[in-house]
């Protein structure tokens, strides 16, 4: 079974930077692309970005351009490094792994952005 626990989230004025990680562990051997959604209150979640473990990248279109995701195969960490945040992007991100069979989710990190 996977487990994921995010990290880094906080406060932050707009145009500021965040850098949020995912630490997983469990069958990675089986991976097939790890990802981020976030969910603003009142809304639905949505994808932020997704890397495959092929290297292949797709971001929402609100964020291209201002995030990255990444990821430290050695470390088992993801990350998603925010810039130039906006009080649009104030949400509870979430950590995402999908295998063949099923996907797993973190518990989430919150993320305020003030304007």
């Amino acid at each position: 079974q996977v487990q994921l626990v995010e990290s880094g989230g906080g406060l932050v004025q707009a145009g500021g930077s965040l850098r949020l990680s995912c630490a997983a562990s469990g069958f990675l051997s089986r991976l097939l692309d790890m990802g981020w959604y976030r969910q603003a209150p009142g809304k639905q979640r949505e994808l932020v970005a997704v890397l495959t473990t092929g290297g292949s990248t797709n971001y929402a279109d609100v964020v291209k351009g201002r995030f990255t995701i990444s990821r430290d195969n050695a470390k088992s960490t993801q990350y998603l490094q925010m810039n130039s945040l906006e009080p649009e992007d104030t949400a509870v991100y979430y950590c995402t792994a999908r295998l063949p069979d099923m996907s797993y989710w973190g518990k989430g990190t919150r993320v305020t952005v003030s304007s």
